[in-house]
């Protein structure tokens, strides 16, 4: 069974920057997509960045420019390296990875950005 395993979040000052990683771990992991997805108290989870297994990616407009998702496939795991962060970047960050047939979540880690 495959697992994800978030890390990277925490408390930063706004303009600040973290790198989140996703690490998937278990059986035969040939995922067609990654992503990173997050949820605010209050709100809806919602798609931040995603990468395709051919490398193409696909962001929400409130972060293009600011984050890049990448993947190194020899590790199973996928980064997302967020730039210039504002207080509205605030929420759980929840990695995914979807292949044919299935759909997991990792637990999910917190992001704080302070003005």
């Amino acid at each position: 069974q495959v697992q994800l395993v978030e890390s990277g979040g925490g408390l930063v000052q706004a303009g600040g920057s973290l790198r989140l990683s996703c690490a998937a771990s278990g059986s035969i992991f040939s995922p067609h997509a990654m992503g990173w997805y997050h949820q605010a108290p209050g709100k809806q989870r919602e798609l931040v960045a995603t990468i395709n297994s051919d490398a193409s990616t696909n962001y929400a407009d409130s972060v293009k420019g600011r984050f890049t998702i990448s993947r190194d496939n020899a590790k199973n795991t996928v980064y997302l390296q967020m730039n210039s962060l504002k207080p509205e970047d605030t929420a759980v960050y929840y990695c995914n990875a979807k292949g044919l047939g299935w759909n997991i979540w990792g637990q999910g880690t917190q992001v704080t950005v302070s003005s």
